[in-house]
């Protein structure tokens, strides 16, 4: 059931009572994986983001600190994942359903008497969902803390280890995202159906792009034949390897600052 989270930090594994008798639970870090079961190419399996999510989460939980508490709920497999929907196999929720979905893990969490919660995505069709959701939980509940991240967010390397072009234009199942797979479920990557496909190029001196500052909303069988937005032909292990290590560095950075957060309220210094 916890994949790659170590049993210590799974919150499923507490009984009613473990969870009630938790000291500081004011501070002690909730962590919401999550992903999407969507189309990655023809090489790459549909579990990718979700995989991404818990691989790392759990390499950062193995190595973070003992005295700071943090526990991993199970991974949200499901994801918004329409933009993808015209390939088999992609299953996506309505951003409703994970709005709801969101705010009432929330909800549950507050009760019990949590007060720190981290959304971890690593899905970029939804970064707006999860930020509207902690938004809200925020305005409902002052005490709580919520905190939308990106997985990729954090700092790691793994712009370093791309090419130019990849950095520019790839989205979906291209260098990193593929390289990490080779590191992390090396058996389910298929690297002989591996391809190089960017997005067609814009009118030269257009605003607009696929990705950046000023987008536009695109279906991703319109960006590409394979599915694929990138260059999965150009991934490695070992450039796989040094992503998962730095973006598990990254986070165990993000959770010991979480831990140590304390929002701002100039109301407390009136």
């Amino acid at each position: 059931m916890r994949e790659f989270i170590p049993p210590h930090r799974f919150f499923p594994y507490l009984t009613w009572a473990e969870v009630d008798a938790l000291p500081d639970k004011a501070n002690t870090v909730i962590i919401q994986p999550m992903g999407a079961i969507e189309q990655h190419g023809y090489h790459l399996p549909l579990v990718v983001d979700s995989a991404i999510s818990v691989a790392v989460l759990g390499k950062a939980l193995e190595q973070l600190s003992p005295e700071i508490p943090a526990y991993a709920l199970p991974n949200l497999a499901y994801g918004k994942s329409n933009e993808h929907g015209n390939f088999p196999g992609t299953i996506s929720l309505s951003a409703n359903t994970l709005i709801s979905i969101l705010l009432e893990i929330g909800e549950s969490l507050y009760r019990a008497g949590f007060r720190k919660l981290i959304l971890m995505n690593s899905h970029g069709g939804q970064p707006q969902i999860l930020e509207i959701a902690a938004q809200d939980l925020t305005a409902k509940y002052e005490d709580f803390s919520v905190f939308p991240i990106f997985t990729w967010r954090v700092p790691n390397l793994s712009k370093q280890l791309m090419s130019e072009t990849e950095r520019q234009y790839a989205m979906h199942a291209g260098d990193a995202e593929t390289s990490l797979m080779l590191s992390i479920l090396p058996e389910f990557v298929q690297m002989d159906k591996a391809v190089c496909e960017y997005p067609p190029n814009r009118p030269e001196g257009s605003l607009l792009a696929t990705k950046g500052t000023l987008t536009f909303a695109w279906m991703s069988d319109r960006l590409s034949h394979s599915g694929v937005i990138g260059d999965a032909t150009a991934a490695s292990p070992n450039k796989g390897d040094r992503i998962l290590t730095s973006l598990a560095a990254g986070w165990i950075q993000l959770i010991e600052e979480v831990y140590n957060f304390e929002p701002p309220n100039v109301k407390n210094h009136l």
